[in-house]
């Protein structure tokens, strides 16, 4: 709708707009609510009076007079029409109006706004790290700000040049020549084909989720969180954040290491190597680690300004390589590797064993072992046979190293003595055109690097530590160097983590990663083809220190024009990635914090007033400072590259999850991703893990499931639309379709409750020891509902129902049920407990027990409706085919916090109803508060049954159960009715006339002012004696109008006043000596004497047997089929269980619930 701009100045009233004939009467519709385009706000002013033939006329003017000004006021920008056009006789304010075409939905537009203000907040969309709800708040606060600062950086320096500076690091320059000289140029190819495979699928997968819509700040860890949920989200940000944490500790070891062994040796504290060299990386690293993180900590703006500077060193650094790489196929390089036989020799200014002295009159030849023209014997020089002048030797430094002597005669070491001294080309360069490092040459710590193609003596005993060897610090393997050589390829992250700052995060995000990605494959690549075409095989193994070559950075060798410039710029790249590290870590760490997923977290939430990461910097300078403790590059790098593996394997399996559930928002734009890729990528991942270090994956696995399981029982809870819950949503889709095929085997039944609990006026629950009775009969397991009836109109009621069914969760939560809420409005409970009873549920997994509380005061209250629903509800489930379960004495139940106790369960298995008596002491029995109860089942035996035979055949049944319980059968002899029986059917009778009576005089005078009003009326008297509020059928109400007392039965009649004044003196109640004179002269029923005789007889019988009992399970009869009988029904209940402490009644659903059979 396009926004219209009014410039009135009118002259004449017809010539206003609006006036003419065709133009809409707006002041015929004085209520009409009208705003004019889609910003403009109209003022307030004087009402327009109407007019003949579309006339106006103006307050306080004639019709041909004209406006004395012009009516448009100026402000903000936006022009205000004045009122003089509308009738706002009614007051209302200026944004009261809206647009004439969307007056239908003005009521609404609190909740539902206009398209325009949406698209126009999605247009100005701030990259913020919450959800809707916190976004919504956020633009809020947002709006009294003034606008930030639009980003505005592109592919290449926003994506691609982070991105190279974060991957190429350390390893580059100190590790990849040592893994091309152990693993060979074959398996090294191997090693980099398969690490950039991994870091390219996981982009691809990154891809597909950046382009699926707004990434907002936070990047990496935004998209998994909001894509796997709080839990996993928080867990593998941990991960993230501590690989991030630990690489900053690698880079800054690989700087120190750069320092002191080529930069500045003599700058060791300690002097030595092995331990010593890792005390000097301790102390310096915690130097270095100290000063990075104050000039993080001073200001962000510092580190992004050196940031392109280190770049420029990486650039250079490489551009170096290659061009010393091809420049040593015409020129050769002078560095010399000097060996004994085929060992190689640390750097010595004489690889001789002797050096001549006073050469006189003789001829010497040089042979790369300064071989004299005499022959060299195991002891020295010997002089030939021909006369020649005297010489003079000297023995040189490694003469007196492998034979602690200066004299020529001295013992020397076997291989020593046995082997001689040549020197090889460590830079034989291109044009040698041999490719002698194709395959590997894994060693052991601590033995000698040795090149298998120079012959040596057969005899050569094992190398000593004294003696000047090259030796191998550390075990080599396959496994090792992929773990090694993984942290080289990560970085990839460096992109996403900037979205913020993009000017197109959805185009910038897979461009530059995948092409920064492809770049530095390419250079790991050739790196490695180079490495092993121009360097030697021995100096490719002895990299990590280049003892070989005078302490010389292997890369550095083959760098031009001077190995300075590898050494300075490897220096100063590894500091750049170690500030990169921190400082995006503790930004990492923020964002995590302020979702709010780990409560113990919250305080890194927190920092500076222009919000850097205080708090978070100092943690991830203590995480580091743990990293720098370890003091080794070799065993730092397998730590991040778990934790670094463990992140990408969730960014896989994230995009992976989305396509495959089909998630409606998953619409990627990225047209080269298919969800093979992400799964491919989520193996490779998983398998580089347990390559390089199974015990460290199964570590890394640990910590991040301790995460998990933290965040799921004590974090905040989230909503983010996650792939886990669409996860779940199928499986629970699934598994309902599976159990929709059939009904469940009896091997397979469980009671699934429904608990039905009563809230009183303050929306409190009456009886909550109901539902802690249910979490001990289901210990956690199952199907558990909890419902309640809110009595009301929907409408008018909804915020009732909502804060019941709060109440009803906290008590959930209180009482550790895990289960749903269901609160139904209806007019009437009855009708309510009937339709949850109905509805409950969802397919297969709908309850087959109702749990509900005994109505206590039901003699005490006046009012029926309590007893009434009960027996109602009874009738339903029974209709349900439902099991039903009534704790009587509910109060005296324990609670979850009461210690276990001894006592017994007792059974009174009277009639069998499917086995639930027998297999509900087993489940309550699981609980701890029932756990030492033992199990006492009691069956009753008539005359005519042999209850010896019983006895047994009920031990046999509960044997084949795999019952333990003592078994007793009681016998019931046939008695007289006792006086006590009769007298107790008595007055039950006699007590339902006189309530019934009362109900009846109540009842007439409730109705006394309406047959005064209206006599033809009367028809209204055939409620009389039912509950005005709940009556449940019609075959009440007339019996309550038309029975006798003596013989109920119903009659039919034509009411008139007089014969309405006769029946209320016939039946006015108790009020007469009539009336009692009535009541006395009844005489019970005798089924309800029979009735009350089996109760008093079975109370006897179980008070006497079960005093003591924990608890009391017997079969609950069932109601009446005729309804007369309801009142006493619940006296027969009353009877059965007196003088039990606490009681279960249960009914059977009908169906079997246990068996025999395996």
């Amino acid at each position: 709708m396009s926004s219209v701009r009014f410039t009135v100045t009118p002259t004449k009233a017809e010539d206003l707009p609006g006036m003419s004939d065709t133009s809409p009467d707006i002041s015929s519709r004085p209520s009409a609510h009208v705003r004019f385009g889609s910003r403009e706000s109209v003022n307030r002013s004087d009402p327009v009076s109407e007019g003949s033939a579309g006339g106006t006329t103006f307050g306080g003017m004639g019709g041909n007079e004209t406006p004395d000004r012009s009516s448009i006021d100026q402000g903000d920008g936006n022009s205000k029409i004045s009122s003089v056009y509308i009738n706002n006789s009614h007051g209302m304010d200026d944004d009261e109006f809206f647009d004439r075409n969307l007056a239908l939905f003005e009521e609404e537009m609190d909740t539902r706004p206009k398209v325009s203000s949406l698209l126009n907040r999605l247009a100005n969309y701030t990259n913020l790290t919450q959800g809707a709800k916190e976004h919504e708040e956020a633009e809020i606060i947002g709006e009294k700000k003034k606008a930030s600062k639009v980003p505005q950086m592109g592919t290449f320096m926003g994506v691609y040049l982070p991105c190279l500076q974060n991957i190429f690091g350390v390893i580059l320059f100190l590790r990849l020549t040592w893994v091309v000289g152990t693993a060979g140029v074959l398996q090294a190819l191997c090693i980099v084909f398969i690490c950039c495979c991994c870091t390219l699928l996981t982009a691809i997968s990154m891809s597909a989720i950046a382009t699926n819509g707004v990434v907002p700040a936070g990047g990496s860890y935004f998209m998994i969180s909001r894509s796997l949920g709080p839990e996993f989200g928080g867990a593998v940000g941990i991960c993230f954040y501590l690989g991030t944490t630990f690489a900053g500790a690698m880079y800054i070891l690989g700087a120190i290491e750069i320092l002191l062994m080529y930069i500045v040796p003599e700058a060791e504290i300690f002097k030595g190597g092995g331990a010593a060299m890792l005390n000097n990386m301790r102390v310096y690293g915690s130097i270095c680690l100290l000063l990075m993180s104050l000039l993080v900590f001073v200001g962000v703006k510092y580190v992004n300004k050196l940031a392109s500077i280190f770049l420029a060193c990486v650039i250079v650094s490489i551009v170096s390589i290659y061009i010393g790489a091809f420049e040593s196929a015409f020129n050769e390089r002078n560095f010399d590797v000097c060996m004994l036989g085929n060992r190689t020799i640390s750097s010595h200014v004489e690889c001789n064993k002797t050096v001549p002295v006073g050469i006189k009159d003789t001829t010497w030849s040089f042979d790369g072992n300064f071989t004299l023209s005499y022959e060299n014997s195991t002891a020295g020089p010997v002089i030939v046979s021909t006369p020649a002048p005297a010489v003079e030797e000297k023995t040189t430094l490694l003469w007196e190293e492998f034979c602690h002597s200066t004299e020529l005669n001295a013992t020397c070491d076997e291989y020593f003595t046995s082997n001689n001294f040549t020197k090889i080309k460590g830079i034989p360069g291109l044009a040698s055109g041999s490719f002698q490092n194709l395959w590997s040459s894994y060693i052991s710590k601590g033995e000698v690097l040795e090149k298998s193609s120079l012959s040596s003596s057969h005899s050569s005993p094992p190398a000593s530590l004294p003696h000047p060897y090259v030796f191998a610090d550390i075990t080599t393997s396959f496994t090792l160097l992929v773990g090694i050589f993984f942290p080289s390829v990560t970085g990839i992250m460096a992109g996403s983590n900037r979205s913020g700052d993009l000017k197109d995060a959805q185009r910038s995000i897979p461009i530059g990663t995948i092409l920064a990605i492809l770049t530095t494959s390419f250079v790991y690549l050739s790196s490695v083809v180079l490495f092993g075409a121009c360097i030697d095989g021995v100096v490719l193994r002895d990299s990590q220190f280049g003892e070989s070559v005078d302490g010389t950075l292997v890369v550095g060798t083959l760098a031009w024009p001077t190995p300075w410039v590898i050494v300075i710029g490897s220096f100063f790249s590894t500091c750049g990635a170690g500030l990169q590290s921190l400082t995006g870590a503790p930004r990492l760490l923020q964002a995590i914090a302020k979702d709010n997923i780990i409560p113990f977290l919250r305080v890194f939430g927190h920092g500076k007033a222009n919000g850097e990461p205080t708090w978070a910097l100092l943690l991830t300078a203590l995480i580091a400072e743990l990293g720098i403790l370890i003091a080794s590059l070799d065993l730092v790098a397998p730590i991040l590259t778990m934790f670094f593996l463990m992140c990408y394997l969730f960014v896989n399996l994230a995009c992976a999850l989305q396509t495959l559930l089909r998630t409606p928002k998953l619409e990627a734009r990225f047209s080269y991703y298919h969800w093979t890729l992400s799964f491919l990528g989520m193996i490779i991942c998983l398998a580089l893990m347990f390559i390089s270090s199974w015990y460290y994956a199964i570590v890394a696995m640990v910590i991040a499931g301790m995460i998990y399981k933290y965040i799921e029982y004590h974090g905040a809870e989230k909503e983010w639309g996650d792939g886990i819950r669409g996860l779940s949503l199928s499986a629970a889709r699934y598994a309902l379709l599976r159990l929709e095929e059939g009904p469940p085997h009896t091997k397979n039944w469980r009671p699934q409750l429904l608990v039905l609990l009563k809230l009183d006026e303050d929306a409190h629950v009456k009886s909550p020891r109901l539902l802690t009775f249910a979490s001990q009969l289901k210990a956690g397991k199952g199907l558990t509902i909890v419902g309640t009836v809110v009595p009301g109109h929907f409408l008018q009621t909804y915020g009732e129902a909502l804060a019941a069914e709060q109440t009803l969760r906290h008590l959930m939560e209180k009482e550790r049920v895990k289960g749903f809420v269901q609160c139904i409005v209806a007019q009437k409970p009855r009708e309510g407990i009937s339709h949850m009873i109905q509805s409950s549920g969802l397919g297969g997994m709908k309850p087959n027990t109702v749990v509900m509380g005994w109505p206590h005061t039901w003699r005490q209250s006046e009012d029926p409706q309590a007893w009434k629903t009960f027996i109602n509800t009874v009738r339903v489930t029974t209709a349900a085919h439902l099991a039903l379960l009534v704790p009587k004495n509910i109060s005296l139940f324990p609670s979850n916090s009461e210690p276990p106790t001894d006592g017994y369960i007792d059974v009174w298995w009277i009639v069998h109803d499917g086995g639930m008596l027998m297999l509900l002491p087993f489940l309550l029995r699981q609980h701890k508060v029932w756990r030492k109860c033992g199990m006492r089942i009691f069956t009753v035996a008539q005359m005519e049954d042999n209850s010896i035979q019983m006895k047994k055949d009920l031990a046999t049944f509960l044997y084949h159960l795999r019952i333990e319980a003592e078994v007793e059968v009681v016998e019931m002899h046939n008695s007289d009715i006792s006086a006590y029986t009769y007298e107790r059917t008595l007055m039950m009778e006699q007590r339902s006339q006189m309530l019934r009576q009362m109900r009846l005089s109540k009842s007439d005078r409730e109705k006394e002012a309406q047959l005064v009003k209206d006599r033809n009326s009367m028809l209204r008297l055939t409620s009389i004696g039912s509950d005005d509020e709940d009556d449940t059928d019609g075959g009440e109400r007339e019996r309550a109008v038309s029975s006798s007392s003596e013989h109920h039965r119903r009659v039919q009649m034509t009411w008139t006043k007089e014969k309405t004044a006769q029946y209320r003196a016939a039946h006015s109640g108790c009020s007469t000596p009539e009336g009692f004179r009535d009541m006395l002269s009844i005489r019970p029923d005798h089924s309800n004497v029979r009735r009350m005789h089996t109760a008093v007889k079975l109370n006897e019988v179980i008070v006497n047997k079960s005093h003591d009992a924990r608890l009391v399970l017997l079969n609950m009869p069932g109601p009446p089929k005729n309804t007369e009988g309801d009142e006493n029904y619940m006296e027969f209940l009353e009877v059965l269980t007196e003088g039990l402490e606490r009681v279960l009644l249960v009914r059977g659903g009908g169906s079997e619930v246990i068996t025999i059979y395996s």
